[in-house]
Order: structure tokens, then sequence, then C-alpha cells
């Protein structure tokens, strides 16, 4: 018998694999975010990816990105990662990883911190520098929240369906 198998995907490969994918669900045809909140023992807890609220039709509401407010998506869509922290029934998410393929806005943050996710992996980092993207560092430091960028492997997972 010879060993185990080589060139299997590590966690990290896998989860943000997983935060990816789930955010190929969104709809959104600018950004497409997806989260997957991951246990202490490697276990996937919960996924989301932006979109609207249940019962706010895709088809009604606006995916604009300028005009007047109410005619944008920003004040009506949910971001992935609290999507993630939303969609989970199983109780407490303390100590838990959350990988994601944005870096977190400061809303985000906020419900990060508060959810008692520790750890947050996320790709790009595309708001480097902006006032929101500063307050969530700034929160996460000092709350105590690890922020790590993913290594990419250069790795390419393709997916028949």
């Amino acid at each position: 018998m010879s060993g185990k198998r080589e060139g299997y995907l590590s966690w990290d490969e896998y989860f943000m694999g997983v935060a990816q994918l789930s955010g190929m669900r969104s709809k959104d045809p600018s950004t497409q975010v997806g989260a997957c909140i991951v246990s202490r023992d490697n276990k996937i807890l919960s996924m989301g990816y932006n979109g609207f609220p249940n019962g706010c039709s895709d088809d009604e509401f606006p995916w604009d990105r300028e005009g007047d407010e109410l005619e944008t998506k920003y004040p009506f869509v949910t971001h992935g990662e609290l999507n993630a922290i939303l969609n989970y029934r199983g109780g407490s998410l303390e100590g838990t990883k959350l990988y994601v393929s944005l870096f977190p806005c400061n809303e985000c943050a906020k419900a990060i911190i508060q959810a008692g996710i520790k750890t947050v992996v996320y790709d790009s980092d595309k708001y480097l520098g902006t006032p929101a993207n500063r307050a969530s560092k700034k929160m996460f430091d000092a709350a105590g929240v690890t922020y790590i960028p993913y290594s990419k492997t250069g790795r390419q997972i393709h997916i028949r369906v």
C-alpha cells in the first residue's frame, strides 16, 4: 500500500474555496462576497453571501451603485459575513474563524466582534485605507480579533455542474 494521496486541499484552501463558492450565489452584478464560519476543530458552522434580506425580491430592489441612496443597493443588501452569522443556528460562535472573500466593512466588523469570532481570514482588501476599512481594523485590534490575508496558492479548482 502506498502512502496517502498528495496534493489535497489545505484547510485554508478548502474553507476559502467554500467562501468563494458561496459568493457565487450572490446576484449582485458588481461584487460577490462569500463567507464561511469554521469551528476550532475545522467544522463548517455556517455560510453566507451578499444579497437582499428574505422576502425582499431580487427583482424589485435596486442593484445600482450610484444615484439617490434609496435607488442604490447599499441600504438594502446584507453582507456575506453578516448573513453567515445570522444563518448560524447552533448557539455560540465564540472562538471561531471566519473565511471571507472581501475584508469586512465596519458594520460587519461589529457583528463579527459581538458574535465572538476571533480570527478573520480574508482574500481581497480592495477598500484598504478607506475610513470603513480603517475603522474595521481599529475595532478588530481593540477587540483582539486577528485578521490574516489569505495566502493564495495559485491552485485552481474546477467544478463541473
